[in-house]
């Protein structure tokens, strides 16, 4: 029968260590527990661990001290990371210096577990270690978030610090595509090198191609000197394609041929230009309904989908948005050199209960608006503005919430022109409605829409009534 494996904890919370230790020794494990980092590196003269699992914060040696012990002097051993103070920062940090996986406290145990034996089922990969430490700009934004769903994208982002695969990030509008892409270049091997971007709905489909490729002297009529496209520009750096769901037939298959053999023709050029460019393209749409309805084409979704990132939406990350509002508030009073606002109790409760449909974005703008309106230092409900809509769950949900709700989705599900889908449901359902208060007389229920008596007669043929 085969020993227990050695799992040791490293932890100056007593309480974490007997969970810990309780938890593992039941799933099988033997486990040592140590108050602080010197008691591992001495303990280590005795024996080895299979596995050390140790918080980040602790008096005296910590865990990035143990790590970097670990890393020089027993490579082959995982070293999985614990800690409550959730950045990406702190995440990408970790992994740079050799993690093996990373738990955000608090944490189930059940998932402690998973990693712990994934870790030893494993072998672990050698990695060149980077000693760049970017931080986000904050002109930028900055990804903040303790949720779930949030712990797995900075561990995304961490794990992708040393690839080169092509990143596909897909999300509603407002979600912070840019920013993540943002994160994985400056977290990469190529951030040395420039990070391109383009946004694929923004430039006229007859530039777009040129915007991409350049183009040689003479090529066209107003072509009086040669022009580098964004492939050349981003050559041996990245190059971030945004809204690629809005491109058109033709541009997808000469991107899929640059993906495929890293060469392109500038327009107008005879000769074949060479580039090493690692792609992160994002879209708000569903590709693979585009790619059934012929929209997309397989092959370069099949490119692109290499590594997929799902960035969640506001209301899947309700933790974060007291987080998020502290983090805007205090960015644009630091701008205007004035004293930070702060959210009033009910405030807060009410922004965890909104829908957001306009995700971090719509939060972000509302921080800004407040900080440069509000004259008092704390937000209260008279601050906010008259046409937030108020979102609740369950009973106090109400319909233009839902109609919200709904077009978010028909949106990122990639369909449009969804006000003229919409707009005859909604009046054929006032019309049942104000049909059924005047018990049939049409002359009343005009009366109760505002409507002449022709115009319901000929609203109710065009929808069929």
């Amino acid at each position: 029968m085969p020993r227990p494996k050695k799992v040791w904890i490293a932890d100056d919370d007593e309480s974490i260590r007997f969970i810990l230790e309780k938890g593992l020794i039941d799933a099988g494990f033997h486990v040592n527990v140590f108050e602080d980092g010197n008691e591992v590196v001495n303990h280590l003269e005795i024996e080895k661990p299979h596995v050390l699992l140790t918080d980040l914060k602790m008096p005296g040696r910590d865990g990035m001290d143990l790590l970097d012990t670990f890393k020089n002097e027993y490579p082959n051993i995982p070293v999985i990371m614990m800690t409550a103070h959730s950045d990406l920062d702190t995440t990408v940090e970790a992994f740079e210096n050799g993690a093996w996986d990373y738990i955000a406290k608090p944490f189930d145990l059940n998932g402690a577990i998973d990693k712990i034996t994934k870790a030893l089922s494993e072998k672990k990969k050698n990695q060149k270690i980077s000693s760049s430490k970017e931080e986000i700009d904050l002109k930028s934004g900055k990804l903040i978030g303790k949720s779930n769903v949030m712990q797995d994208l900075f561990n995304s982002i961490g794990k992708l610090s040393h690839s080169n695969s092509t990143v596909l990030l897909y999300g509603e509008s407002g979600t912070g595509k840019e920013l993540v892409a943002r994160a994985i270049y400056e977290h990469s091997d190529r951030q040395k090198k420039k990070l391109i971007s383009l946004n694929m709905a923004d430039i006229p489909i007859e530039l777009l191609e040129s915007e991409l490729f350049g183009y040689e002297k003479g090529a066209f009529t107003g072509a009086s000197q040669k022009k580098l496209g964004r492939f050349e520009q981003a050559h041996e750096g990245t190059l971030f394609l945004d809204e690629i769901g809005d491109m058109p037939f033709e541009t997808q298959t000469r991107i899929l041929r640059v993906l495929s053999s890293g060469e392109f023709y500038r327009i107008g050029g005879t000769d074949p230009v060479k580039v090493d460019v690692r792609i992160i393209a994002a879209t708000n749409q569903n590709l693979n309904d585009k790619v059934k309805s012929g929209a997309f084409r397989e092959d370069l979704f099949h490119r692109l989908n290499v590594i997929r990132i799902a960035l969640p939406p506001l209301r899947e990350r309700k933790e974060d948005i007291p987080l998020l509002a502290n983090y805007f508030l205090n960015k644009y009073s630091d701008e205007l050199k004035s004293e930070p606002k702060i959210l009033s109790s009910e405030v807060e409760e009410l922004f965890r209960h909104l829908i957001w449909p306009g995700n971090v974005l719509q939060l972000q703008n509302l921080c800004h608006s407040l900080t440069v309106l509000s004259s008092a230092q704390e937000i209260v409900m008279s601050d906010l503005p008259n046409d937030l809509i108020i979102q609740k769950k369950g009973p106090d949900l109400t319909w233009n919430d839902m109609l919200e709700t709904w077009a978010s989705k028909e949106l990122l599900n990639g369909e449009d022109h969804i006000l003229n889908s919409t707009v005859p449901i909604f009046e054929k359902t006032l019309i049942k409605v104000a049909l059924k208060a005047s018990k049939g007389k049409k002359s009343e229920a005009a009366k109760l829409l505002g409507w002449g008596r022709n115009t319901l007669a000929r609203k109710m043929q065009e929808l069929d009534f």
